[in-house]
């Protein structure tokens, strides 16, 4: 058992001593991670702390299961240039890129003319996000359990965002290549057009067991504990799209994507921050975006004309930065719409 929280390491180590080794911190998780018994590293850490012993995975030709998508979004190029060199193998089990992962099923990109993501809304697809919502509110998600950050970022329609960034650094498709619509009852969870004008989806009952299951096991396909799918019990599937300013964080994230560079990995750091604020009480829900909004126009201040560096260190050193900025910005926080 390896823990990255020094205080549940603390309580552990004496715990179960007598039953498995209790070690802290990421070395001890790089050297499981690219260790020649392991045949599939799952990387579910939350945020970025799981990027290095994920590098050291691909860097040792492992398949990485990947459900921590802020790690894509930050380290996308870096990461994905690590597992060709490496032979490594990124399989996403985040449920709409397991789905276009499916239907890709190996083709080339220069056969996509397009993908489409689905989004459930969250609870505030009719309004957008209300600035003053409560904590509770926020975390009642209509069709999906998740942890926390995430419900709060489908809450803001950033998960969208972020899987946009996403699904361009893993498939290799340019930000103008993946769109996004509303889908309340999330049974097709992505869409792949063709440059033929053929399109294939992926539907399935909203359960996480699919799309674990596919990265474990793929390519092959066995059973799952999954409830069948009856098209004629669900009737129709309703598709909407996303109106432009109704969600700012997902406009936000679209933006990145188009800028590049070290941009969605500023993003991701300030997203982060801000979440966590609001989880903890200290900033209102509709603080979320302009904490993310001023520091990206802050770190595109900081860099100046200065060339904007992608290597690994430099965006550890670009989220850091950001991190901080962003941190300063939740002690005194100044609600305002983001234009």
């Amino acid at each position: 058992m390896v823990l990255t929280d020094w205080h549940a390491y603390e309580r552990s180590r004496n715990r179960f001593a007598n039953i498995c080794s209790v070690e802290w911190g990421l070395d001890p998780l790089i050297e499981i991670a690219s260790a020649s018994e392991t045949d599939i590293v799952v990387m579910a850490m939350s945020g970025t702390i799981g990027l290095l012993p994920t590098i050291a995975a691909l860097a040792a030709g492992k398949r990485v299961a990947i459900a921590t998508k802020e790690i894509l979004v930050g380290f996308g190029e870096q990461v994905m240039k690590i597992a060709r060199r490496g032979g490594g193998e990124l399989l996403p089990v985040d449920s709409e890129l397991c789905a276009l992962h499916q239907c890709l099923a190996g083709r080339p990109g220069r056969e996509v003319r397009r993908v489409i993501l689905t989004a459930s809304g969250g609870p505030f697809r009719r309004t957008g996000p209300p600035p003053s919502a409560k904590i509770k509110q926020v975390l009642r998600h209509p069709t999906w359990s998740m942890g926390d950050k995430i419900t709060v970022d489908s809450a803001t329609m950033m998960n969208k965002g972020l899987e946009t960034i996403e699904t361009s650094r893993l498939f290799g498709l340019g930000p103008n290549q993946v769109d996004a619509v509303i889908h309340p009852a999330s049974i097709v969870h992505s869409m792949l057009e063709f440059v033929d004008g053929s399109t294939m989806a992926q539907l399935s009952h909203p359960n996480m067991r699919l799309p674990i299951q596919y990265c474990l096991t793929y390519p092959e396909r066995v059973p799952a504990p999954m409830r069948k799918l009856d098209l004629t019990d669900i009737g129709k599937l309703e598709f909407q799209p996303i109106p432009a300013g109704r969600f700012p964080c997902y406009d936000l994230a679209r933006r990145v994507a188009r800028q590049g560079g070290a941009m969605p990995c500023v993003m991701n750091a300030a997203n982060q921050v801000a979440v966590e604020g609001f989880l903890a009480g200290q900033i209102v829900f509709g603080d979320i975006p302009t904490i993310i909004d001023r520091t990206l126009r802050a770190y595109r201040l900081h860099i100046g004309t200065e060339p904007m560096r992608r290597s690994v260190k430099s965006l550890l050193r670009a989220e850091a930065w950001a991190t901080s900025y962003a941190l300063r910005l939740a002690e005194v926080p100044v609600t305002r719409k983001v234009n």
